[in-house]
């Protein structure tokens, strides 16, 4: 029997799968070339109009956020400046599939070199969109992984998860991947188990083909700690199903405590409110399940094209309408960093310490002001609470205090309605959370403890050979969440927190110790958060 392997990645989307490995990276059919390159061209054409078919078909069974990924895929497709390359190397003599190959990975290859981790993500699109057409022009046809499988590979195509049926279990297990990949925020979004950034497994597994028989037998996914054991023993198998079934069962015993009212052991009671990054996001949530919105995330408002008043207007009032009297606080745009945006944006060496969130906004006036606009328009409509993101000194705060003071003066004088909400600021800047005194001017501070947690520790999330060290449980981290939480009650300034360790049950006992009694999840945490603050002893 061949000797355990387990590897170390990041845990992408919490929970557990056992199963044989389904190899992501097969050997595609052969290509048959055309007599000539008029055919080759009428080939590629065939198999795009192919592809585009069918991501067109997966679209009309597809939720909001998968549409979204494949309306993506399918304007790409639709663009010539993606395909031209493919057709010139046609004309002068390639086949029609070394050419798709070769325009594609050119492509890929530019994503992949971005300095933005968005663009990098994206690559995972790109490689999808390729490998459609190919499958396409080889009349490759689907092989099927079986019930439960563990698919493998450097990355994973969305339209591989989208036609997978999930209901029989399985999981995901990259060499290479990304916590901010579309595939990763869907397989949280179903609770799908998936670690990134294992890198390449051993010999153990080397050659495996597109076969349900697994050559290093079951293997287990640990997605809740990001790691994974190949061939293992029956120790470890034993080992892991006890982990797996108490993870099913704090995740069935957070379920009751959906509904009630957040309250520790002691009766503490804590504010948990929702994190959202569209307005079709509360669809799915009962208002009565959460203490309203921590953050509405604006940047999907920022697509393809700047977005106009109008639209944001409607957008904000949707939420706020949907809250009734309890409060949304909606971030301004955060573009920037791993976040960029088309004529909004700039290319930067190093974008997470460039010119990101508010920086961005205020260098461009002209677009900021639209967006106070709406959300001034929009406060009539709700309790509206408005936070800028990467606040670093506070004339940064003045300078957009003032202009939404400008744009309620114009309002005023147009006799348009609007309520000037209270403006608040993200402590995520280390600057901030190190002299709290010298932001008393904002109404409120929310802990955005992601980017607080990679600037205090130097170490991208997203990162697995520094991925242990980004932890908001580190006591350099925690310490300047305890003394932003002590300066807010001084002063009676209201603070809260809005990153991902709010819904991580691993770290709601260090936040509601340092003080904290506001947070802000994922829709897909709220239980489980409240059942964690349920067990803590303040």
């Amino acid at each position: 029997m061949p000797e355990p392997l387990r590897l170390q990645g990041i845990s992408a989307s919490a929970g557990y799968a056992e199963g044989p490995l389904f190899n992501l990276d097969g050997i595609a059919s052969p290509y048959a070339g055309k007599a000539t390159a008029a055919d080759e061209k009428a080939a590629l054409e065939t198999a795009i109009g192919i592809a585009t078919a069918r991501l067109t078909a997966l679209i009309e069974t597809a939720d909001s956020d998968a549409a979204g990924i494949l309306e993506f895929q399918v304007a790409m497709l639709e663009d010539d400046a993606l395909s031209s390359p493919a057709f010139a190397a046609i004309a002068a003599g390639q086949p029609a599939d070394a050419a798709w190959r070769q325009a594609l990975d050119a492509e890929i290859g530019g994503y992949e070199s971005s300095e933005q981790h968005y663009f990098r993500a994206r690559a995972a699109d790109i490689r999808d969109i390729r490998d459609q057409v190919l499958r396409a022009l080889t009349a490759d046809g689907d092989i099927q992984a079986p019930a439960g499988a563990i698919f493998y590979g450097e990355d994973i195509a969305p339209t591989r998860f989208l036609e997978t049926d999930w209901s029989g279990g399985g999981g995901i297990a990259l060499k290479a991947g990304s916590t901010a990949s579309h595939v990763a925020m869907l397989a949280r979004s179903r609770g799908v188990p998936m670690v990134v950034g294992l890198g390449v497994v051993g010999p153990g597994v080397v050659g495996l083909g597109h076969s349900s028989a697994n050559p290093a037998g079951t293997a287990l996914l640990d997605a809740e700690h990001g790691g994974i054991v190949l061939s293992p023993s029956r120790t470890e198998i034993d080992a892991f199903r006890q982990s797996s079934l108490s993870f099913a069962a704090r995740r069935d015993r957070a379920g009751t405590f959906l509904a009630r009212p957040a309250l520790t052991k002691a009766g503490t009671a804590v504010r948990v409110q929702v994190n959202i990054a569209d307005p079709s996001d509360v669809d799915g949530i009962d208002i009565a399940t959460c203490d309203g919105v921590g953050l509405m995330r604006t940047e999907f408002l920022f697509g393809k094209t700047l977005p106009d008043e109008e639209t944001q207007y409607r957008c904000y009032r949707k939420v706020l309408e949907w809250a009734g009297e309890k409060p949304v606080t909606i971030r301004t745009v955060d573009a920037g960093g791993d976040k960029p945006v088309p004529g909004f944006t700039v290319e930067e060496s190093n974008p997470f310490l460039g010119l990101r969130g508010i920086r961005l906004s205020l260098a461009r006036p002209e677009v900021f002001r639209v967006q106070i606009r709406a959300l001034l328009r929009a406060a009539i409509h709700g309790s509206l609470k408005v936070m800028f993101p990467m606040i670093a000194v506070v004339e940064e705060y003045r300078q957009a205090a003032v202009m939404f003071a400008e744009e309620r003066a114009a309002l005023d004088v147009r006799g348009i309605p609007h309520k000037m909400p209270p403006l608040g600021i993200m402590v995520e800047v280390p600057s901030v959370a190190i002299m709290p005194e010298a932001f008393t001017e904002a109404a409120f501070f929310s802990i955005g403890s992601n980017d607080l947690a990679q600037y205090v520790m130097a170490a991208a999330r997203d990162n697995a050979t520094v991925a242990h060290l980004n932890s908001v449980r580190h006591p350099a981290v925690l310490r300047l969440i305890g003394s932003v939480m002590a300066f807010g009650r001084e002063r009676g300034i209201p603070v809260s927190l809005c990153g991902d360790a709010g819904g991580d049950p691993a770290s709601i006992p260090s936040l509601l110790e340092a003080g904290l009694r506001d947070l802000s999840v994922a829709p897909a945490q709220l239980a489980m958060a409240k059942a964690a603050i349920a067990d803590v002893s303040i």
